[in-house]
This record gives structure tokens, C-alpha cells and sequence, in this order.
């Protein structure tokens, strides 16, 4: 008997640890766009911020503890603009908001995580993973391992992107003709791309995009993504109503 409760003991743990193993591959595999967007995209931040006056270790940090692309591109100009911390804090904010309505979406998936796992995840969620999350629930293969693991590869390569960046700038006077500036939205487009899996949701992303356009045109150039989400997901809501009935 005990022998039989040592064996199946030492099947279950080898059956977890291969479980773990293959999830933890499986993030790996995910975040293979965000590595590729992620590395030249925080390169050019660090290089940005740098050329802008922040000290390097500052925007290593800023990259560690803020985590958020857009508003720390945003951060340094204003930075660079001479702007108040009051006016750089409110702006990204602003800026950041879309995470309430990514956070909303995606609550009630981490019901079964721990309290100190949530708090882990939701620091570390960003637009790009969000795609990929949703995109797995939609499929139903969304796990812990697998979510942590892709959110800790997205963590790294920003950071470690900034830290290249920082100590790279010396040698870049000018970092527009490198086209890194197309890594961000090109990876944006691979993710849209994936989630898309019928014409309801072509058209939410087409009319969200055209909204989101013409909102930045107009002038509304800090709220029109957070805009353009609501109205997009609301027309994308409507219309599934009235297709049901």
C-alpha cells in the first residue's frame, strides 16, 4: 500500500511538472509577436528618453514600474516640454484609461488566481497581452501559467528594450530612419488580426478604427482611442442583439 501511495504520488507530480512545462511553453510561444514589437519599440524609448534629458536609470525605471508605452512616450515629451509633474501625471492618466476597460473585460476570468497573483497580473497588463488573453478565453484555453509566463516575457523584453535603448543612445543621432516607429503598430495589426474571427468582428474593428481616425483629426487626440473602444464595443453589442432575435 505504501509503496502504491509513493508511486502515485511521484505520477502526480511528474504529471504537474509536465503540465507546467507545456504551459509555460505555451506562453513562451505567445509572446513571440510581443517580443519582436517589444525589444526596437523599447529601444527607441530609451533612446528618446534619454536624448530628452531623463537620466538612464530613471527610464530603466520608468519602464519597470510604469509599463505602459504610450504614456511614457507622452511622459517624455512633455518632459522634454518643460511641462508640470501635475500635467504629466493627469495627461497619462488620461492617456491609461483604456485599462479599466481591458481590467472590466477580463475580471472575471481570474477568478481562481490568488489575491497576490491578481495584483501581479493586473500590473502587468498591457494592450498587447490583453489581445492575446482574450484571444485564448474566446478559444478557451486562457491559463495562469501560460497568462503569467507571457506577461512576465512582455515585462522583460520592455524593459530590457529601454536598458538597450539607454545605453545605445549614444551611438544613434536620429532613430526615425531605423523605422522602428512601425514596430508598435505592425505588432498592434498581427494581434488584431488573430482575434478576428468572424465578420461581426471585422466590422467592430473597422468602425473603431475608422471612429478613432476621424476623433484624431478632429482634435481629440487624448481620449479618441478610449472613445472609438466604447463606441466600437457598443455597435459590436448592438448588432449581436440583433442578429440573436
Amino acid at each position: 500500500m505504501q509503496s502504491e501511495a509513493i508511486e502515485n504520488t511521484a505520477t502526480s507530480i511528474v504529471s504537474t511538472t509536465s503540465t507546467l512545462r507545456a504551459d509555460i511553453a505555451d506562453g513562451i510561444k505567445q509572446s513571440i509577436p510581443i517580443i519582436i514589437g517589444f525589444i526596437p519599440v523599447g529601444f527607441a524609448f530609451g533612446v528618446l528618453a534619454t536624448k530628452n534629458g531623463v537620466p538612464g536609470y530613471l527610464t530603466v525605471l520608468m519602464s519597470i514600474l510604469v509599463l505602459a508605452g504610450s504614456s511614457q512616450f507622452i511622459a517624455v515629451s512633455l518632459f522634454a516640454a518643460a511641462m508640470s509633474p501635475i500635467t504629466i501625471i493627469i495627461t497619462t492618466f488620461i492617456v491609461n484609461l483604456r485599462h479599466f476597460l481591458m481590467s472590466a473585460a477580463i475580471a472575471p476570468h481570474l477568478s481562481k488566481m490568488s489575491l497576490t497573483r491578481k495584483l501581479l497580473f493586473s500590473f502587468q497588463l498591457i494592450d498587447e497581452s490583453f489581445a492575446i488573453h482574450m484571444a485564448n478565453i474566446d478559444r478557451n484555453h486562457f491559463g495562469e501559467v501560460q497568462a503569467i509566463t507571457l506577461n512576465c516575457i512582455a515585462h522583460f523584453c520592455w524593459s530590457f528594450g529601454t536598458l538597450l535603448g539607454v545605453y545605445g543612445s549614444h551611438l544613434i543621432t536620429d532613430i526615425k530612419p531605423l523605422g522602428f516607429d512601425y514596430a508598435l503598430p505592425s505588432m498592434f495589426v498581427l494581434l488584431l488580426i488573430w482575434q478576428m474571427k468572424s465578420n461581426m468582428h471585422a466590422i467592430v474593428a473597422f468602425l473603431s478604427a475608422i471612429t478613432a481616425v476621424l476623433l484624431y483629426l478632429a482634435g481629440v487626440e487624448q481620449l479618441c482611442v478610449i472613445l472609438a473602444a466604447i463606441i466600437g464595443a457598443t455597435t459590436g453589442v448592438v448588432l449581436c442583439s440583433i442578429r440573436t432575435k
